[in-house]
């Protein structure tokens, strides 16, 4: 197997569909709306999934004498939104719509995560849009030298996000898992990485990648605590991305395919 670096889910999805690739890891989310040619996409991409891998746990971020206690404060305020490019709006626009929040509400700063924490510590951005597998290191380096509010969710737009959308998914990161978390954070998954392939791809291929991973994944996780997530309940996870038939062969022989 050869690694290439890219920008993300989105050149992913671009390359792979040029042939230029084989397989790729991807959020789930922007999957979702490639595959139906919405939101940024001028068309419908040919992509399937092989597998749902860890959750991305989305934390909208900011001082604690910020005075934004909601997600409707951010309104007239800085907030980073991630790097330029890389599809991150196609989750977090329906997530702050459902709070009745859009981007012309405030004004959006592309930037990484690391470079958000550093904004937010010499006060040039007054929020930080922060996620990833838990415990995500862009929060536990804010921590560490900022008091962090967690700006929580409304409970009902949370309820209705999942029901509208098969990529999101109701998430609790515990009290403590932050220097500034003292209570459990009812949180969003805001779209699963998974590992995706274009779908003409030869279903032998898939099958046997399928295989190697799943009978591996104790291997995985020897590199990546994200690993865990390879298990007989998560690999199959539904999260609007049809899967590729190599892949639900071999889910189908093991006896986990829903």
């Amino acid at each position: 197997v050869t690694a290439e670096a890219t920008k993300g889910s989105q050149e992913n999805i671009r390359r792979l569909q040029q042939g230029q690739i084989e397989l790729a890891l991807s959020n789930a989310a922007i999957t979702y709306h490639a595959v139906r040619g919405e939101a940024s996409w001028d068309h419908p991409y040919d992509i399937k999934a092989l597998m749902t891998l860890a959750p991305n746990v989305a934390q909208f971020v900011t001082k604690s004498d910020s005075g934004i206690a909601t997600l409707r404060d951010l309104k007239g305020k800085r907030v980073a939104v991630g790097p330029a490019g890389a599809g991150l709006e196609q989750f977090i626009q329906p997530l702050l719509a459902a709070h009745g929040v859009t981007y012309d509400d405030f004004n959006p700063v592309n930037a990484t995560q690391g470079a958000s924490v550093d904004m937010l510590k010499d006060g040039s951005i007054a929020a930080a849009f922060l996620g990833g597998a838990v415990p995500h290191p862009a929060i536990i380096q804010a921590s560490a030298s900022l008091d962090l509010f967690f700006i929580p969710y409304d409970l009902e737009a949370r309820a209705q996000l999942v029901a509208d959308y098969p990529f999101f998914g109701l998430v609790t990161v515990p009290a403590g898992t932050y220097k500034s978390s003292e209570e459990d954070f009812l949180g969003i998954n805001v779209g699963n990485m998974h590992l995706i392939t274009s779908s003409d791809q030869d279903e032998e291929l898939i099958y046997q990648v399928t295989k190697v991973i799943y009978e591996n994944r104790e291997s995985v996780v020897e590199r990546a605590a994200a690993g865990r997530a390879i298990n007989p309940e998560n690999v199959v996870r539904e999260t609007g991305t049809d899967f590729h038939p190599g892949a639900i062969r071999y889910y189908q022989e093991i006896g986990i395919w829903p």
